[in-house]
């Protein structure tokens, strides 16, 4: 059994830490989309989206750092009101049995290792699927269309005698295209492993969350000896009082002439005042974002849904025909045999119903409805199982 120590704040529970891991794709998705709206009005956001990786490391990177430098916590964890403490598992002693935990403040290894968890892995992991997917591609052309390099060679074949220089330029060239493809070769071969083996530790690690076996719910955490936490109300009030501690002393450290530290103090006021507010107006985004994908999804839903129409009029009556056999008064009688009908059946092309021995002979042998003298067929004769 495992008990704390250190008057530190409960456990989250599992949905807590799946939202808070959830918050930056969501965060991703909405900066990619009003960068994509913001594109199609100014083509120069065109760069933003081909360097996506790049923006998006660098935006969480300075987020991380500044939520982990003052509240101990990663930028989504700040938001559920969670802390991360540095943990050690140690035996109880007295022969008293399991184990206690004594929690800690972060040292500043655990912060910048927790900085490299957040966002360079994630980086370079993101890089290696688009590594991945692009090698994916190319053998499928490669399968279909054949190799570029053979294509490549035979439009050389066909050109004639090039240059000296030129080629030396091409073999430089080819060589490095040869590297370049075996780099990505190992990684598609490689990548379904790894990603396989991050996929399954993770799920390990939140399944034995979820079931309380432990107290990581990541291998990431689990490496740092760090716990994720909830903040007590003493915590919360302890974070401000840092906050403006270690502002006072970046103030305090400021040098040179008095202009110039006026200067500095205003850029750093500003810095401070974008990074204060960057958690609501990104709260903002990931809503409006989520707004807006709702209300374009149903005005598509709307302009692709089929138009109902209402169901047609059922057609009229067929009309009796003045040669015909009259109708009987009462509708569950054959009008051929004017006996309760038996095994009834249907002409189709009337809609009249009869017993089948009645009608089946009628009609094979005058080829007609017996009341509306419409042309049929014994194909036409229909059983009917209900009978009204």
């Amino acid at each position: 059994m495992l008990f704390q120590v250190g008057g530190q704040g409960t456990r989250p529970t599992f949905f807590e830490m799946a939202a808070a891991q959830q918050l930056p794709s969501s965060l991703r998705a909405a900066l990619t989309y009003s960068f994509g709206v913001l594109a199609l009005r100014r083509p120069v956001f065109h760069k933003v989206l081909d360097y996506e990786d790049e923006f998006f490391a660098i935006l969480m990177l300075v987020l991380e750092a500044h939520s982990l430098r003052t509240t101990e916590a990663s930028f989504a964890e700040s938001l559920y009101g969670l802390r991360r403490r540095a943990v050690k598992i140690k035996s109880r002693r007295n022969g008293h049995p399991g184990h206690h935990a004594e929690f800690s403040n972060l040292e500043r290894r655990q912060k910048v290792l927790s900085v490299v968890f957040l966002v360079v892995l994630p980086y370079f992991k993101s890089k290696l699927h688009s590594i991945y997917y692009k090698e994916r591609e190319a053998r499928l052309q490669a399968s279909l269309w054949g190799d570029g390099d053979d294509r490549l060679a035979d439009a050389n074949f066909i050109a004639g005698v090039e240059s000296v220089d030129s080629v030396g330029q091409s073999a430089q060239t080819t060589s490095r295209r040869h590297l370049t493809k075996k780099i990505q070769k190992v990684i598609g071969v490689l990548y379904p492993w790894i990603h396989a083996s991050s996929e399954g530790l993770s799920f390990a690690y939140q399944l034995l969350y979820l079931l309380d076996a432990t107290g990581f719910y990541s291998l990431g955490l689990h490496v740092l000896g760090i716990q994720v936490r909830r903040a007590t109300g003493q915590e919360l009030m302890d974070t401000s009082s840092r906050i403006s501690k270690i502002r006072s002393r970046e103030r305090e450290r400021l040098r040179g002439p008095p202009w110039l530290k006026a200067v500095q103090g205003a850029l750093l006021s500003c810095t401070y005042t974008v990074l204060d507010y960057a958690q609501t107006g990104l709260i903002a985004a990931v809503f409006f974002f989520k707004m807006m994908e709702w209300w374009y999804q149903s005005a598509e839903e709307r302009m692709l849904a089929p138009t109902v129409y209402p169901p047609p009029p059922p057609p009229p009556p067929p009309k009796v025909a003045k040669e015909g056999i009259p109708l009987p008064s009462d509708r569950t009688l054959c009008p051929l045999c004017s006996q309760k009908r038996a095994n009834p059946s249907v002409v189709t092309v009337s809609g009249f119903v009869f017993c089948y021995a009645c009608i089946f002979k009628y009609v094979s042998q005058y080829k007609r409805c017996p009341v509306t003298l419409m042309p049929a067929s014994a194909a036409d004769v229909r059983r009917l199982f209900h009978d009204m």
